[in-house]
Order: structure tokens, then sequence, then C-alpha cells
């Protein structure tokens, strides 16, 4: 984003367009690298690497496969799919030479995400964070490279980025691959009987599926806002895009919790240690809201400076800081919600998570956005991002406690 700001606000704001459909088909991925972890840290929960292997092995391949025609179908509508998000004909032209190389990102991914969270799922995430920091690192590098035309490569403006990720993630990935499958033996046979991987496929989709309907809620709730922000012009869709890209980075500490929440929920439930489950939600939630308390008070004082990296054009750092300073007030209670849902998707009770994401979107979010929006303008809006996540981590916590202790035969009253 730093090095696409360079190009201009167009293409700042075609990037910002084009987040809802990738966090979309990000959120298919997510989907099937939980049910990866899922069934896998149950399988090892149980002491039985053939099976661990065996549901590695299928979700990959069935991963790949429906990426492939995510893919494809991405290519055959960039501009119906565009269009209904309010992309302007200034930035379609751009958004169409990003999103056809982009869409090739997806196989890539879908694979580089089910072999790393099968490792996660065996207790190993040092693997994880190198692979990913690599592939970071080497994006990077080539973003400049592609974008500019250094070193004698043309200049592929903000093609060039697409191009610099899909190659990145090429490379990391068959790498990777060859380490797991010489190394770790994480892999099985992909040729087996017809009746061993769909039952594969069957135990992974349970928690694939509710999984991949909880991702995909965010980005649809995303694609609304974008099409809200629409309306008050092209800077403000860029300086909201600028906002999605630094709060990530902000989040990383979540997001690594609720990567580790699925496996260790998943190990400890399928051996029975239930007092560890209690705990770990206690633990989880304590940090959460402390750490979210720290960033809340960090980014007020350095969201301004922050913006201004990528823009100096006031309308466009107005709406960024105005986002970043509203709705860090509850990125603690997001940090639950994701923890707590990941959470859910390893002990094999995907369907709460469902509900959490779901109601807090629809049910919570959308009413309170177009309220916000209607007597408060853009800063209601981002309002009501605020409001749905702290009401539905409180919830979320809740929950998950009394699922532990329903799932807990010590806990349950004698028959009579």
């Amino acid at each position: 984003m730093f090095f696409i700001a360079r190009l201009g606000p167009a293409s700042l704001a075609a990037v910002s367009f084009a987040m809802p459909v990738i966090w979309l088909i990000y959120g298919m991925g997510i989907g099937f690298e939980a049910g990866a972890a899922s069934c896998v840290s149950r399988a090892v929960g149980k002491n039985d690497p053939d099976l661990a292997k065996r549901l590695t092995t299928d979700t990959l391949v069935l991963g790949v496969v429906v990426a492939l025609l995510l893919c494809f179908a991405g290519l055959a509508t960039i501009g119906p799919v565009f269009s209904s998000l309010g992309a302007t004909p200034q930035v379609m032209p751009l958004l169409t030479d990003y999103m056809n190389v982009w869409y090739w990102v997806a196989p890539l991914d879908m694979a580089l995400w089910i072999s790393l969270a099968s490792i996660r799922a065996r207790g190993n995430t040092l693997l994880e964070s190198k692979v990913i920091t690599i592939a970071a690192l080497l994006n990077l590098a080539m973003d400049p490279v592609f974008i500019f035309g250094l070193f004698g490569f043309p200049r592929m403006e903000i093609q060039g980025a697409a191009l610099a990720t899909v190659l990145s993630n090429a490379i990391v990935l068959l790498f990777t691959m060859i380490y797991l499958s010489s190394r770790l033996k994480v892999y099985a046979n992909p040729i087996a009987p017809l009746k061993v991987i769909l039952d594969s496929w069957r135990h992974m989709l349970h928690i694939g599926i509710p999984a991949m309907i909880t991702n995909a809620i965010i980005p649809v709730s995303n694609g609304i806002v974008v099409a809200m922000v629409a309306a008050y012009g092209v800077d403000a869709v860029a300086g909201f895009g600028i906002a999605m890209r630094i709060e990530p980075i902000f989040l990383i500490p979540f997001y690594a919790l609720s990567a580790v929440s699925s496996p260790f929920f998943g190990q400890n439930f399928g051996a029975g240690n239930f007092d560890r489950l209690l705990e770990a939600r206690r633990v989880v939630t304590r940090f959460c809201l402390g750490f979210g308390l720290v960033l809340a008070v960090a980014l007020v004082l350095i969201a301004r400076p922050l913006v201004g990296l990528f823009s100096e054009v006031d309308s466009i750092r107005t709406v960024a800081v105005h986002y970043l300073w509203i709705v860090t007030l509850s990125y603690g209670a997001y940090g639950v919600v994701m923890s707590v849902n990941a959470a859910f998707n390893g002990i094999g009770h995907p369907l709460p998570g469902v509900a959490i994401s779901a109601c807090r979107v629809l049910v919570v979010f959308l009413p309170l956005a177009l309220l916000g929006r209607y007597l408060f303008d853009l800063p209601g809006l981002f309002a009501a991002t605020t409001v749905s996540n702290l009401l539905m981590g409180a919830i979320a916590f809740s929950w998950l406690g009394r699922a532990i202790n329903r799932a807990n035969p010590i806990a349950l009253p004698p028959r009579t």
C-alpha cells in the first residue's frame, strides 16, 4: 500500500475496492485452514498420525480445486462485481489490471495455508512464522521492482504489485511443500480409495463450511461499507483503504492468538483436558483486553503521522485517521471474538462461531451503520463497528464458557 500510494489516489482507491473481494476469497481459504487445523489437531490429540496425514492431504487437494474455481469465476466477473461495489470508470481499468493478476494468488495461498495449518495443528508454530515472514519479505523486495520498473523490468504500476504477490507466494509454496514432504512427512499419498477421501472431506467440511461462512460474513460487510464510503468520493475510499491496510498490522497478535487457539483447544478437547480449556479462555480474554487497551492509546497518538506516510491529501488522511481513532477502542473485544470463533472450530463446534459473526454483522453492525451514517456521516459509520465488536466480544466470552462446561462430564449433574 505504501508503494501504491506513490501512484496516486486512483490506485489507492482501486486496491481499496479490491479488498472486500480479496478478503472474501481469503475467508474461503481460512475456512479450509480452520477445518484442517481442527481435524488434524484432534487426530494428534488422539495419537493417530496416519489420520493426520490423510486429513492434511485430502484437505489440500480439495482446497486447491476450489481455489482454482474461484480464480476462474473471479476473472470472468471483474466488471459486474466491482461495479456493484461502486467502482467508478476512472478506477475500473486499474482494478482490472490488478485483479487479472491477483486472482492467481488464490490457489497458491490455499495450498500454503492448509499445509501450514497442518503443521500448526501438530504444535509447530515456529515454522509457520518463518515461512510467512520469508513470503512477506520477498513480496516487499519485489514490489518496487515491478511497480516502478527497476533493474530493467517494465514499469507495471498497480499490476506489478499483484505480480509480486503471485511470484513470492509461488516461490515460498514450492520450497515449503518440498520441505514438509521430504523432512516432516506431513502428507499422505494423494491417491486413495474414494470412500477414504470423501470421509476426510466430510470431517474437514464439518468445520470448514461454517468457518468459511463465518469468515465470508466480514468481507461481505466490508463490501457494504466500501459501497457506503464510495458515496463520499474516491478520496474517502482511498482513506478507508489505507486504514484497512494499517489495521491488520496492529491486529497481528490477535490473529496469532486465534491461529493457535484452534489447535490448542482441539488437542485439549480431544484429550479431555477441560480445566485447561477454561483456563485458556480466561488467559486469552485477559490478554486481548489488556493489549487492546495498549493499542487504543498507541493509535490515538500515532494514527495521524502513520497515515501521513501513505498520503499527503487531507481528505484521504482525515478518513483514515477517524477510522483508526474510533475503531481501535474495540480491538481488544474483536480479538476475543476471533479467538472464541477459532476455539469453537477447534473443539468441533463451528456453528456458534457462525452465529456470533452473523449477529455481529447482520443484527448489530448493519442497522447501526445505517443509523450512524445518517446521524454522523462517516464517523458514525465507523462507530457502528466499535459498538458491534464490544457487544459481541462479551457474548462470545460467555458462550464459550457455557459450551466447555456442557462438554465436561464432570461439570454435569448426575443423571437420575
